[in-house]
């Protein structure tokens, strides 16, 4: 509900609404009785209370109540709020009259101002929070178009990169049967590449897929990685807490592990490390990485960041609000750190 008020630019916009409103009743309901520092007092004091009401219903009746479809307690609220209002509107309308304005003679009666109050503040009231709801409607049916076209688009090249992948997986069997038995570590190093392809090709068309498998490819990837490197270079993973009742979307992790091989630096006498590690506790999972990396190699423009960033949208459509990621990056060091919420 704060999210409401997150951001400067929101708060200016808040600002600035209220205050064109403010502006157009001055001169709307100005006539040739009132004077226009009356006017001004007036509308400011319909102003608070307007106000206060539709922040109670934007920020606490309309999530409670009307989002949950129970519309019996939202109007009830609805009501309560108004006859509230405008009933704190009657002392404050004849303080005003009296001490402001400086009038003697004695104020209309307390029903008067409260009918007047309550049908001007129910009526703005009404007006714009239909505008706000209506607003709000195109803007999720504006998303939720961009979210259809953006699935589509992703099916489409998946659809497009499965060929790929199964070509390949159907080449590297054919290649397992060409290496010399004797080369032990070709042969192992190809079986893993075949099951990380298994992996992708076949396991990871689902929204979710059971952690243990996905730390399974990560394993793999590792695995892979190590049998490459030279002594220089230390390689730990650890996992805490990880089961077979937790899900993640498939893929998730393995952008930044990528990311920390390909930069770690191969320093002699130095300690280079690619660490990781991975916790669930809680109902929250948290996925760190970290890397050294060599402070004298410029990396080339544009040759990295495309992965993390499109990680980082993929975070945004899957877990909207349920996710935080943290990205430490120096001239010794890349650190990555990602935790999702409510698993």
């Amino acid at each position: 509900m704060m999210k409401l008020f997150s951001g400067r630019h929101k708060i200016i916009y808040h600002l600035s609404f209220w205050f064109v409103a403010y502006v157009c009743w001055i001169f709307i309901f100005r006539n040739g009785t009132l004077v226009l520092t009356h006017a001004i007092t007036i509308q400011f004091c319909y102003l608070v209370f307007i106000a206060g009401n539709y922040y109670f219903n934007l920020l606490y009746n309309i999530p409670r109540y009307l989002n949950q479809k129970k519309y019996v307690l939202f109007g009830f609220y609805f009501i309560v709020g108004v006859i509230v209002a405008s009933a704190l509107r009657v002392p404050v309308s004849m303080l005003v009259s009296r001490y402001v304005f400086g009038i003697s003679a004695p104020p209309p009666g307390f029903f008067y101002i409260f009918y007047n109050s309550f049908v001007n503040i129910l009526f703005w009231l009404v007006i714009i929070l239909a505008g706000h709801m209506i607003i709000e409607r195109i803007r999720s049916q504006l998303y939720i178009e961009q979210i259809i076209k953006e699935k589509a688009a992703n099916e489409l090249n998946f659809l497009r990169a499965q060929f790929n992948p199964h070509f390949l997986f159907n080449s590297i069997n054919s290649i397992y049967g060409h290496i010399d038995k004797s080369n032990k570590v070709a042969r192992d190093m190809l079986l893993v590449f075949s099951e990380m392809l298994r992996y992708q090709l076949y396991e990871c068309n689902v929204e979710q897929i059971e952690l243990e498998r996905e730390v399974n490819y990560l394993k793999n990837y590792i695995s892979m990685q190590k049998s490459r490197m030279n002594e220089h270079i230390t390689v730990d993973f650890r996992t805490s807490g990880v089961n077979g009742n937790v899900k993640v979307a498939p893929l998730l992790f393995i952008t930044f592990v990528e990311n920390a091989f390909k930069y770690v630096g191969y320093n002699e006498g130095k300690g280079n490390v690619v660490e990781m590690d991975l916790t669930y506790q809680n109902a929250a999972l948290t996925f760190r990485v970290f890397n050294t990396k060599d402070n004298f190699i410029r990396t080339p423009e544009g040759s990295s960041g495309l992965g993390i960033a499109n990680t980082q949208r993929r975070l945004e459509l899957v877990y909207p609000g349920r996710h935080f990621l943290k990205i430490n990056n120096t001239a010794e060091d890349f650190e990555v750190i990602l935790t999702l919420y409510n698993l």
